[in-house]
């Protein structure tokens, strides 16, 4: 079973909307079960007191500490793919511990059109099942001359490897990932910082999910 947002209220734990239908109907959760529940810091087992599709509220029976969020704050800048590339992303890196991502709007851009609902959507479904307590924010799409300047642009041509670039010293890094055609020269001139994947051509979603767990790596 995954794991779950809640509303808590000294011991009382209230699960409502979407995450409740889920384990009303899909799950077919009953009282007297356990689920966990995640909060910042702590991971709650709860014994389910009561189940409906509009809301179920449970118990806290045990709570320990959870600390599952990286140390450095890992920005994806996703150039706009087409919606099933885009959406795998967004999971995966989620998943793996992205804290937020730009969508960018990049002249090679396939995809077309702003979805930020979905696309938080996914991010939290995501967050849910790896267990996090933070949801990645996503934003945009917006112009490349939009992004900082200090972000590492991915380029399979880049002398430096991901992995030997220095983040140490950082809590916060943006690694942009480009459109299935590739940045343009006049796009790429744009940022002094480039590192590279290695030497094979990834898919975009398996290159954003390659980049943030070599950046979250070492951490």
């Amino acid at each position: 079973m995954p794991f779950f947002f809640g509303r808590r209220d000294g011991d009382r734990v209230v699960i409502e909307g979407a995450d409740a239908r889920h384990l009303a109907r899909s799950l077919r959760a009953r009282p007297g079960e356990r689920i966990s529940v995640v909060e910042p810091g702590a991971l709650l087992s709860v014994r389910l007191v009561s189940v409906a599709a509009d809301s179920v509220t449970g118990m806290v029976e045990a709570s320990r500490p959870h600390d599952v969020e990286p140390s450095v704050r890992v920005t994806v800048g996703l150039a706009l793919l087409p919606a099933a590339a885009l959406e795998e992303a967004l999971a995966r890196c989620t998943e793996l511990g992205a804290w937020s991502f730009i969508v960018i709007s990049a002249a090679r851009s396939v995809g077309r059109g702003a979805r930020l609902e979905r696309w938080s959507a996914i991010c939290r479904e995501a967050a849910m099942l790896a267990g996090r307590w933070h949801v990645p924010s996503v934003s945009g799409p917006i112009a490349v001359s939009e992004l900082p300047a200090d972000a590492v642009l991915l380029d399979r041509g880049a002398a430096e490897p991901l992995a030997a670039l220095d983040l140490g010293s950082r809590s916060e890094a943006t690694l942009l990932i480009g459109p299935e055609g590739g940045w343009t020269e006049e796009e790429a001139a744009r940022f002094a910082r480039r590192a590279s994947l290695g030497p094979r051509n990834l898919r975009a979603p398996n290159a954003a999910a390659a980049a943030v767990a070599i950046a979250l790596a070492g951490r």
